[in-house]
């Protein structure tokens, strides 16, 4: 193919087919020769030379070139030479400093080694530019179902042929319990592709809620047309799974269409999940009529939602309550990543019981702090003040409009309330110190004095104990084993924060540390 004998044309054609076997550009192919016939040129004249190769795109003859660079003080003979020297040069062209004159080379016939070297610069190229072309052709699918067949087995991860390309599916993003054998057509979602030396990794999962999704999108031709929007889902992979469908069309019933004639279309979706047992709930923009849904078949008494927390307290009956948290709490943490709020199941007694607790709990915080009576500190609670900083920041005379409180009553409440929290202040400064909390945990953003204190007394002194806490232990939650439901208490449980926002100090924690 490299040798000066050979056809002209034929190496235009061997270019063309390679091109088209490998769907790659055919200039890119030419061009790799081009660079194969410099590396093999130079191993001829010598690798100090610049020689340069072009193959006409036409005839397919091999021209080969040795570049000179016009200098004002050559320093280097092979490649360079002085303008004094290239105006003597008799061609009819006037030469300037950095101007390149191309000295003609005559034909050659490469050695074994040479024709080898071209050999493998080729294949490389042609190998970086299929590789380039499989990872454009795979990006535009990421975030789509890709279907191929199960190619072999590696350590429970399976890799799985796309015709040109290889892709894997990782044990963890596979369905549990789900068998895959060799030889297997199966469909999963692309979720990441990425850009490796040796070529694009494709990653597949069966596990993943937009794989549902996308199974939904294929057999609901109104989620095709965009008449029903999938607004949320969330899965337990193999087990259980819920999605949230809104239709814009009044019409027509989002979750009827996805259920389908006797219950065809979902169960089309059932059977490529391995049989995942899957809710179909009806948005709704009322939050407490969408937690009802997303709760069902439980029945919901009371639905009371915290929205600066994005918290939700759902109370209802004895019997309804096993249903509502599902086995090992499945129903209400689908019911929670679906809805984005975290979800407090609790029993008429159970609330009455935290109701009163937490009405005592506060009202001896202003009896105590404060140093008032009782019949004021429960009236400072029942008309909405939780904490001392909340009467330190209202006015006194906002204070004065609950009834049986006077003006004076009022200033002096205000008064002591901005008092105790000086105090506090440097009290919790000074029990920090003797604590040993660092100070890069004491400036951590996000993380009050009171939290401070409480983590201090649980041993967590530094930026990185805190890094390594999880979020179930900082804000506690509830499990269940062996049909027995018990609580998990969180260092800061006290302090209401959300999941969302104990995730975010977590994480921002690790950036600091771990960076």
């Amino acid at each position: 193919m490299l040798n000066q004998r050979s056809d002209k044309v034929e190496l235009l054609r061997i270019a063309e087919a390679v091109a088209i076997e490998k769907s790659i550009d055919k200039e890119i192919i030419l061009s790799s020769m081009e660079a194969a016939i410099q590396k093999a040129a130079k191993t001829k004249f010598g690798s100090e030379n610049d020689i340069r190769a072009k193959i006409d795109r036409e005839s397919g003859d091999i021209n080969l070139h040795k570049v000179l660079t016009v200098v004002e003080s050559p320093e280097n003979l092979d490649t360079e030479i002085s303008l004094k020297e290239a105006q003597k040069i008799k061609d009819g062209k006037e030469y300037n400093i950095g101007d390149e004159i191309y000295e003609i080379l005559p034909p050659v016939s490469f050695g074994r080694i040479a024709a080898q070297t071209a050999r493998q610069v080729i294949t490389q190229s042609v190998r970086a530019a299929e590789r380039e072309r499989q990872y454009n052709d795979f990006i535009d699918k990421k975030g789509e179902i890709l279907s191929g067949i199960v190619k072999r087995l590696e350590y429970g991860n399976a890799i799985i042929d796309l015709n040109r390309s290889e892709a894997i599916i990782r044990k963890e993003e596979s369905i549990p319990r789900e068998i895959l054998k060799t030889g297997d057509r199966v469909k999963a979602y692309c979720y990441d592709v990425v850009r490796e030396n040796k070529g694009q990794q494709i990653f597949l999962s069966r596990a993943h809620p937009h794989f549902m999704e996308k199974l939904f999108f294929q057999e609901v031709p109104e989620i095709y047309d965009g008449i029903i929007e999938i607004k949320s889902s969330a899965r337990d992979p193999g087990s259980r799974a819920k999605i949230c469908v809104h239709s814009k069309d009044s019409s027509i019933d989002p979750v009827g269409a996805c259920v389908g004639m006797r219950g065809s279309r979902v169960q089309s979706v059932v059977n490529e999940l391995s049989g995942e047992k899957i809710d179909i709930v009806h948005w709704s923009e009322d939050t407490a009529a969408l937690v009802v849904s997303a709760l069902a078949p439980a029945e919901i008494q009371k639905v009371i939602i915290d929205d600066q927390n994005r918290r939700i307290e759902v109370i209802l009956s004895e019997e309804n309550l096993s249903k509502a948290i599902g086995r090992r709490g499945q129903n209400v943490r689908l019911a929670s990543k679906l809805i984005n709020y975290e979800i407090d199941i609790l029993t008429e007694k159970e609330e009455s019981e935290k109701r009163q607790t937490e009405f005592k709990e506060k009202t001896d915080i202003f009896i105590k702090n404060l140093e008032v009576d009782e019949t004021l500190g429960q009236l400072l609670v029942a008309e909405g003040f939780s904490t001392i900083e909340e009467i330190s920041k209202s006015t006194a005379e906002d204070i004065a409009k609950i009834e049986a409180i006077d003006e004076n009553t009022a200033k002096e409440l205000k008064e002591r309330a901005e008092e105790y929290l000086i105090k506090e202040k440097e009290n919790i400064g000074k029990k920090l110190k003797d604590l040993g909390v660092d100070n890069n945990l004491i400036n951590h953003k996000g993380l009050t004095p009171g939290m401070l204190l409480t983590l201090g007394e649980k041993k967590i002194k530094t930026l990185q104990d805190f890094a390594e806490l999880s979020t179930d232990e900082l804000v506690g939650g509830y499990d269940e084993k062996k049909g027995v439901r018990f609580k998990i208490d969180g260092y800061l449980e006290e302090f209401a924060l959300t999941k969302n926002e104990a995730d975010d100090l977590i994480i921002s924690a690790r950036n600091i540390v771990f960076k």
